[in-house]
């Protein structure tokens, strides 16, 4: 009977050892935490100011111990500072300014007398510090504001400048330049007057006028489609994301609209219906299909190609003339001859 009490005795020993070793190693609960705002020092004594101390207070505490700790102030014969050298110095004038940065915000400070009064909640405490260090100093939204400025205006002014560079273009075009010139003499806008005295103009004043003149004409009467259209307002990403909920609301109601209409009321398409339908199925953006000529989309409308059926049998017609075109290209007959014998590939060996 004696044998199973002994071993009783010793596994009851066995398990109070492991205990304690697994207590012991856990960290020690203490509220000043290495590594955590002032380390092992209590903000409040490194100032030394009460818990209860205005904001007021603890400016003045941190001024007057940072004049006196300052490394360009510090002074090895001054009497305040009897026992110091320039690095101890200069290692309190940091702790100075770490515990007036703690103390001096709201939430940090707030944060700091928790983790005085609440010492077991080690890990909460890292959280807590960490995460309000490591924030952005700036506002996300104010950061995110700047950002969609800046790429609104890049936007506009990169199109503006293709636009100008198309007008430009278009200004050389014998065919424009000549109807443009037409129009403006039809307007009076060339009639070359003859000026006397001060207000004679030079040849060259003369010929950049009416260069100006037919640069507008072209500008207003040319309506310029795609990558090269007149930049708008509201094709910028800040207009767009302003007018988000009225696209958003818009484009609800018009597929309400067009499910009410068309599925359950069962009407027939118009030409706007059924020229969007052969856009969705071409997979065309409206800028897109909106620089194709007019009689191009009437074709669409005479193909029937809103119809499923149709536009499959059109789209294999493209695709099979495509294929004939390559096949009869000069340039892609001379394109494949050179990927035959010596496009990437292909190795061969030059003798000198």
């Amino acid at each position: 009977m004696a044998a199973p009490a002994e071993q009783r005795v010793c596994r009851q020993t066995w398990w109070f050892v492991v205990v304690l070793l697994s207590v012991s190693c856990l960290p020690m609960v203490s509220a000043l935490i290495d590594g955590l705002y002032c380390g092992t020092e209590v903000c409040y004594d490194v100032l030394g100011v009460p818990r209860e101390a205005s904001k007021a207070e603890i400016a003045r505490a941190y001024r007057q111990l940072a004049r006196r700790y300052h490394p360009d102030r510090f002074r090895s014969g001054d009497p305040a500072l009897a026992g110091e050298t320039q690095e101890s110095a200069e290692n309190k004038f940091l702790l100075v300014a770490t515990a007036y940065e703690t103390l001096k915000d709201e939430d940090s400070r707030k944060d700091y007398d928790y983790m005085l009064d609440h010492p077991e909640e080690y890990y909460q405490h890292y959280y807590a510090y960490y995460s309000r260090r490591l924030a952005p100093k700036v506002d996300v939204r104010i950061v995110i504001l700047v950002t969609v400025c800046a790429i609104s205006i890049f936007q506009y002014y990169s199109w503006h400048s293709s636009y100008n560079e198309a007008i430009n273009y278009l200004v050389t075009v014998p065919k424009y330049r000549i109807q443009a010139t037409e129009i403006a003499k039809e307007q009076g806008l060339l009639s070359r007057t003859k000026e006397k005295g001060k207000n004679r103009r030079s040849k060259e004043e003369i010929r950049e006028q009416e260069e100006e003149v037919i640069r507008d004409i072209i500008k207003n009467k040319i309506d310029i489609k795609g990558g090269y259209q007149k930049p708008n307002w509201s094709d910028i990403l800040l207009c767009k994301l302003v007018l988000f909920p009225y696209y958003l609301t818009s484009y609800v109601a018009w597929s309400a609209s067009w499910f009410y209409r068309f599925t359950v009321c069962r009407e027939e398409y118009g030409d706007q219906e059924k020229l969007y339908i052969i856009r969705r199925n071409m997979k065309m953006s409206q800028s897109q299909f909106d620089s194709l000529e007019e009689n191009l989309r009437d074709s669409f409308l005479e193909k029937q190609l809103w119809i499923k059926e149709n536009y499959e049998v059109y789209k294999q017609e493209q695709e099979q003339e495509m294929k004939v075109k390559m096949a009869t290209d000069p340039r892609m007959k001379r394109y494949r001859r050179w990927m035959k014998t010596e496009g990437p590939g292909r190795l061969t060996f030059m003798d000198d």
